[in-house]
């Protein structure tokens, strides 16, 4: 929305110069030299221009920050690290042995992990075995789109657009929840977090969290049981990974959430978090969703969001990558996308399918929850090892 100054008509003359608008008394009005005569008492409606397109690079001019820089000592014990960690990899007869080289490699993987060790190298050791085992049960990076694509339907956790560092930003409004708890959610948000992963631009490390809390209700909150559940998985398997966790629109009535989850964030977490900050001095104006005052005229269509996101990440239908030019990791074919027959998703098929929807008052929906697979591949024993594999208690941590 353009900001007031000046004489009204002539920024009322600019309103209207940039699109169609309605009076609240009703009825289009054309722009000529009457307008200078419209009554102040009446309300102007602007019709701003919607958008579906993504945002999926920062805004231009954006310096990535904060860049990490490690003395000789550092750089000896993420070397040994390093080393460590690839001597604990699958054999190469195991279908996800290259997707673990792959996370392995990254560059970003071995620094995060022995600064979240506080370059203590044996620490160090211990959460990234214990990511590993992590990684190796629930896959995160070989999740099919259409497992947890009804997670997304009403824009509950989505991803789009870049903080003033270059960060991915992730919208959280657990006031559009329409599902019921399951495995799946916490699928779901995982998917989002390695999206978020491969938006990063180079040198970047970190993503920003906006959770809004407008519309939001008892019902709709996430339990604290499912909220530990989530920081037990950002905290142990995605280290070094949040930049900034900023909670908006919090009710009172909600409050005691924060005090329940408390004793479950690290004192490191806890730091990230702001309530009700400035989000201009965060995020560019550009980049802001106008739900929160930005610029960014962005419209909820879920078919389009997941059409793109899917595309632009390059996520094959079961879960693998489109081959890309220079790319090393297994790709799908045209004939396993058909037959659904790849070997390192097959292994890996816990999905809760869900029917469609059934509409609420509230404009969410409830799904219908069944769970299919084998053994191996049940999401509540993925839960189980979540849980079990927290190697570093949350309130000592």
């Amino acid at each position: 929305m353009l900001p007031y100054s000046g004489n009204l008509a002539e920024q009322t003359s600019r309103w209207v110069a940039g699109g169609p608008f309605f009076l609240l008394a009703g009825g289009m009005l054309d722009v000529s030299d009457r307008l200078t005569r419209i009554p102040v008492s009446l309300l102007l409606y602007t019709i701003m221009a919607k958008t579906t397109k993504l945002i999926t690079e920062p805004a231009p001019g954006t310096i990535v920050k904060p860049v990490h820089d490690y003395d000789d000592e550092q750089q000896s014990k993420i070397a040994a690290l390093r080393e460590y960690a690839l001597e604990q990899r699958l054999p190469e007869s195991d279908p996800y042995h290259e997707w673990e080289t792959r996370w392995l490699e990254r560059p970003d993987t071995i620094p995060r992990y022995m600064r979240a060790a506080k370059g203590k190298l044996e620490d160090g050791k211990k959460r990234i075995r214990g990511t590993l085992e992590w990684r190796r049960e629930f896959k995160p990076e070989l999740i099919p789109p259409d497992e947890v694509k009804i997670e997304a339907e009403t824009g509950k956790i989505i991803l789009n657009g870049f903080d003033i560092d270059g960060r991915p930003i992730i919208y959280m409004r657990p006031g559009r929840e329409n599902t019921q708890t399951s495995p799946r959610q916490l699928r779901h948000l995982v998917w989002v977090l390695e999206r978020a992963k491969d938006l990063m631009p180079p040198g970047q490390e970190s993503l920003m969290i906006i959770v809004d809390y407008r519309s939001c209700t008892l019902r709709t909150n996430p339990s604290i049981s499912v909220a530990s559940k989530v920081l037990t998985i950002l905290q142990h398997h995605y280290v070094e990974t949040l930049g900034r966790a900023l909670v908006v629109n919090l009710p009172m009535l909600l409050s005691f959430f924060y005090k329940g989850i408390s004793p479950f964030l690290d004192p490191v977490t806890r730091d990230k978090m702001r309530f009700n900050p400035d989000l201009f001095e965060l995020v560019p104006q550009s980049q802001l969703d106008s739900d929160f005052g930005g610029d960014y005229e962005f419209e909820w269509n879920h078919e389009e969001y997941w059409r793109q996101m899917v595309e632009h990440c390059g996520i094959a239908p079961d879960g693998t990558r489109v081959k890309k030019d220079g790319e090393s990791v297994p790709a799908v074919t045209e004939e396993k996308a058909a037959s659904g027959t790849d070997n390192a998703t097959s292994q890996d098929a816990s999905s809760s399918t869900a029917s469609e929807p059934k509409s609420t008052p509230e404009g969410g929906a409830e799904a219908v929850e069944s769970s299919k697979g084998n053994d191996d591949a049940d999401p509540e024993k993925l839960i189980q090892v979540t849980e079990s594999l927290a190697l570093v208690d949350p309130v000592a941590a």
